[in-house]
């Protein structure tokens, strides 16, 4: 294939840096244990797709020790912003310190935060929207389709921006017109939030069948369709795993995803170049300053 022209600060706006365990310990309780993913491969990464910035995302196996995010921001020499994790009760101080590492905003599980409930929910977005409003940062939201459906009122009302991960994990097979699927493209429509067209992989259960990349692209072109000033790409790098069968301590090999895969999903997605321009570059900056 001709891989697309990628636009000029074009952003992967989510990937990962992990670091060896003498180093920075992870949680005894996560769910899985990937390898060492470094800066240095980061910049790498970036290098290969010809991408300018990129947004690191805490990993759950860090929980809210967010001192590899900002030591890797730093290495990263102002060529990328930062979603943290923070706890409820995180000093003002310490968020001052995390703005300015470079992060632009805290990483929301609403699973973990009884997302059955609407009040509970809506309790708890409203609670760092009222600490975030106003200093240029947004929430990241990181649950299932069902728990984000449940949280879309409370969503649509937040003072500060909202950005849904990993295509709002609305799974590939879904039809399209499932009313929780027309809430969040809703959400997405009124500007009330941005979603990340990424890791089609989590979202399908075979992605490399041509039938289900038809599926992950009729979705990604609905959000689009939809707004486009709403819409980010990320790669998900370095593709982090859980191997079937593996204990949660022991490790796990990243997804092998190569490079021509995600250009091509790039070029399947956004299909010309004026799309291009506004969701790998344009939408970034605006969201994460760059």
């Amino acid at each position: 294939m001709t891989a697309p022209q990628l636009p000029a600060g074009a952003c992967d706006c989510h990937v990962h840096v992990v670091a060896p365990q003498v180093d920075y310990p992870m949680l005894a309780d996560r769910h899985y244990t990937p390898g060492p993913a470094s800066a240095d491969a980061l910049r790498a990464h970036l290098q290969r797709l010809s991408l300018a910035h990129a947004v690191i995302v805490q990993p759950s196996i860090y929980g809210s020790d967010n001192r590899l995010l900002v030591h890797s921001l730093l290495a990263l020499d102002g060529a990328a912003r930062g979603v943290a994790v923070a706890d409820d009760d995180v000093a003002d101080a310490e968020l001052s310190h995390l703005h300015d590492a470079g992060v632009r905003g805290v990483r929301v599980n609403l699973e973990s935060t009884g997302a059955s409930d609407a009040a509970a929910v809506s309790r708890a977005l409203s609670a760092w929207a009222g600490r975030l409003a106003g200093q240029g940062w947004h929430i990241q939201v990181y649950a299932s389709l069902d728990a984000i459906a449940s949280a879309a009122p409370a969503l649509a009302r937040l003072p500060v921006p909202v950005v849904l991960d990993h295509f709002a994990m609305i799974p590939a097979r879904l039809a399209q017109d499932d009313a929780r699927i027309r809430q969040v493209l809703d959400l997405v429509g009124s500007g009330a939030a941005y979603v990340k067209l990424s890791a089609s992989y989590r979202i399908s259960a075979a992605p490399d069948d041509a039938g289900e990349a038809e599926r992950v692209t009729a979705l990604a072109r609905a959000f689009i369709g939809r707004n486009p000033e709403r819409a980010l790409w990320a790669s998900d790098w370095p593709h982090t795993n859980r191997e079937p069968g593996k204990q949660p301590t022991e490790v796990s090999a990243y997804r092998d995803i190569p490079a021509v895969r995600m250009l091509r999903e790039i070029e399947a997605w956004l299909p010309d170049a004026a799309l291009r321009r506004q969701v790998l570059a344009a939408n970034p900056a605006t969201l994460y300053g760059f």
